[in-house]
């Protein structure tokens, strides 16, 4: 028993090791996109970094790490090779990707004025359709991450119907769509606006929506795949 503990132990300080080691390279490259893309090619002033530019760091890091973390899976399922070590990791890793998704959302609730964010608010100092829109896709996504962090609680350890259902594939699914929604309703206006984009550099919310996207799309093309190449192997069986 002891000797299990141990390895347990052991198993969960190298999954926290391969998780943050994963974390620091996704955030210093967030970090640096961010800094490069609205102060040093942007008009945004230096005096903007720690909180603005940070939060925007934070978010596009956020995006990487839970697009990365929900894919390890079905990129298994397609045969490509992930060691044994990532795929225990992935708890660690979805627990940072929450932890920076909820700084995100603190940030930006605490810096979410008209003067910070004018594009989302009417003349007289409501929030747009589209704005209305991707804060509620924002609320609830956060919801879900929250819902969906206990599936790692000690306390919910004997409820496996209820922790099948939070890691179940429409659960994840219904999560990253939500995602899309917030950060489609976010800044689809400025993604159309190539001419408008710093130095060339599309925004992050639309590097992150892509992430996402294709995040989807590995849960779903390769079990549509899976289900054309059995109804093959189901009518060569019956016609022979």
């Amino acid at each position: 028993m002891e000797k299990e503990q141990e390895i347990k132990i052991k198993n969960d300080l190298n999954s926290l090791k391969i998780a943050g080691s994963f974390l620091l390279v996704f955030f210093t490259l967030s970090l640096g996109y961010a800094a490069l893309r609205y102060h040093i090619m942007g008009p945004v002033p230096w005096k903007d970094f720690p909180f603005y530019v940070m939060n925007k760091a934070v978010a596009l890091c956020s995006f990487m790490v839970l697009s990365s973390c929900f894919s390890l899976d079905p990129m298994r399922k397609m045969g490509i090779n992930i060691p044994e070590s990532c795929m225990r990791a992935r708890r660690e890793f979805g627990a940072m990707g929450g932890f920076l998704m909820f700084i995100h959302a603190l940030i930006s609730f605490l810096i979410f004025n008209k003067a910070t964010y004018s594009k989302f608010f009417e003349q007289n100092g409501t929030l747009t359709l589209f704005a209305g829109i991707s804060m509620f896709g924002g609320i609830l996504l956060f919801a879900l991450l929250f819902v969906y962090s206990l599936s790692f609680s000690v306390f919910l350890k004997n409820e496996s119907a209820f922790i099948s259902l939070l890691k179940g594939r429409i659960f994840l699914l219904s999560l990253m769509m939500f995602s899309l929604l917030h950060l489609f309703f976010m800044g689809f206006k400025g993604w159309l606006r190539v001419d408008a984009w710093h130095g060339g550099l599309p925004p992050i919310s639309l590097i992150g929506f892509i992430l996402l996207l294709l995040s989807v799309l590995l849960h779903i093309i390769p079990k549509k795949i899976f289900a054309v190449k059995a109804m093959k192997q189901s009518w060569v069986a019956s016609s022979n």
